[in-house]
């Protein structure tokens, strides 16, 4: 309990108050063929001031919204339990549902919490598995994700990644033409959105590190392009390679110790890895071609990259141990911004098939068979980001005139986009776990 309440804490103090706010709003588009039911009756309050958050609403949405479940309309409810003897299996079974989460708060004292939460099999008539969390009332939409991935993964089998975070670039025009540009962080739903930085020049490429206590990033408020490191919690941030020409493309390695980089210090664009405790930069690419966007394999031991060595950008490795080169991809004209699943066997990507009007989509190739699938139809996908448990790619799309991020499941089946209020979206960035 002690190891849950501190990560609980963690995400309430990445999630305080800093600036603007542009909250994205979450539209499922396509679910699972046969999703499973789930019925989430609102948790019973023993206080008497009405609480910030609803608890069981939040899970209800982030359930709903991974695609793999569809959720009760509180309206259709017959009853609203909150112990297990106040639970009726005919009542759920008749009303079709497969699963029954009731939950109670009470309050310890001030502003501190205590969650019960209990899941029920309707179709078995038994009680799955329960829990007590600890918070406070500043906490409780933590709580809540934390409850939707505990959920999640007894009834998939896949740890939930709601809890996560969300990093991604907004743009707004301004009277008189100009551009102002803010780097924001959200949950993963699109809530509590916070601007970290903002500025009147374009912000590119945010990378979180493996413990997602920062974000690199590239700004260009010093008139030519400089990599950024921010501390989350705190909110220093420190300008780490600013050479002459290109900076781009900063990618943590598993460490958190070291970046790699897209320089073109000498005169064309490659890879260098930066240590950021010795402060030593070494580069890794020597070719007349244009290397850029690396990311790192899951063991620090590769980097893959894009480059146009071959002709057309396809996707290569290079083995930091002997400097050696082989091509990843081969499929279409075109392949870039590749990114690892956790596991290392798929590699997301912006891919161009052969042929006349080929539009560019997201696609995942299976590193061990080799196979390509194109997850997405529309025509200007880019900068695809993959959730901590492998499950579904985010990426920015056009909507119209307007720039959106948009989501896919790995296999395809699940679908949804996140528009803003207003404004283009652009350069979506998945955290890690954050407990």
């Amino acid at each position: 309990m002690k190891d849950k309440l501190l990560a609980l804490c963690m995400l309430a103090l990445l999630a305080l108050p800093f600036g603007a706010r542009a909250e994205l709003v979450v539209e499922v588009t396509q679910g699972v063929e046969t999703p499973t039911p789930v019925a989430v009756v609102p948790f019973g309050w023993s206080g008497t001031s009405a609480l910030p958050e609803d608890i069981a609403e939040i899970v209800a949405t982030d359930l709903q919204r991974s695609g793999f479940f569809s959720t009760m309309k509180r309206s259709d409810m017959l009853s609203f339990p909150q112990r297990q003897d106040q639970v009726f299996y005919r009542d759920w079974r008749v009303s079709g549902q497969n699963y029954l989460l009731i939950g109670r708060i009470n309050s310890t004292g001030g502003e501190q919490l205590e969650v019960v939460y209990e899941l029920y099999d309707v179709l078995k008539e038994q009680r799955v598995f329960g829990e007590q969390v600890s918070g406070s009332t500043r906490n409780m939409r933590d709580i809540a994700h934390y409850i939707a991935d505990a959920v999640f993964q007894k009834l998939t089998g896949l740890r939930g990644a709601f809890s996560t975070r969300i990093a991604y670039v907004t743009a707004q025009q301004r009277a008189g033409g100009q551009h102002s540009y803010q780097l924001q962080l959200a949950d993963s739903d699109g809530a509590r959105a916070r601007t970290i930085l903002e500025s009147n020049e374009p912000i590119l490429s945010p990378a979180w590190s493996r413990d997602g206590s920062k974000l690199a990033y590239v700004s260009f408020e010093s008139s030519r392009p400089g990599i950024y490191v921010q501390h989350l919690a705190t909110g220093q941030r420190e300008k780490v390679q600013s050479f002459p020409g290109l900076n781009g493309a900063p990618a943590w390695a598993p460490d958190g110790q070291r970046l790699a980089l897209t320089l073109s210090k000498d005169g064309n664009p490659e890879i260098y890895v930066l240590d950021l405790v010795r402060r030593q930069l070494s580069r890794v690419t020597h070719h007349y071609g244009i290397d850029t966007e690396p990311t790192w394999a899951p063991d620090g031991q590769s980097i893959l990259f894009t480059s146009d060595r071959g002709g057309q950008p396809q996707i290569y490795r290079v083995y930091l141990s002997d400097r050696r080169i082989e091509r990843v991809t081969f499929e279409g004209n075109y392949n870039s911004s590749g990114k690892l699943t956790q596991d290392g066997r798929f590699l997301t990507m912006v891919h161009r098939s052969t042929g006349a009007g080929a539009a560019f989509n997201i696609a995942v190739q299976d590193l061990k068979t080799g196979r390509l699938d194109i997850l997405t139809q529309t025509s200007l996908d880019e900068s695809p980001t993959i959730a901590p448990n492998g499950s579904i790619v985010l990426y920015a799309t056009q909507e119209g005139n307007r720039g959106v991020l948009a989501a896919v499941s790995l296999d395809g089946r699940v679908r949804f986009r996140m528009p803003a209020a207003s404004g283009d979206v652009r350069e979506p960035a998945w955290s890690p776990y954050l407990q």
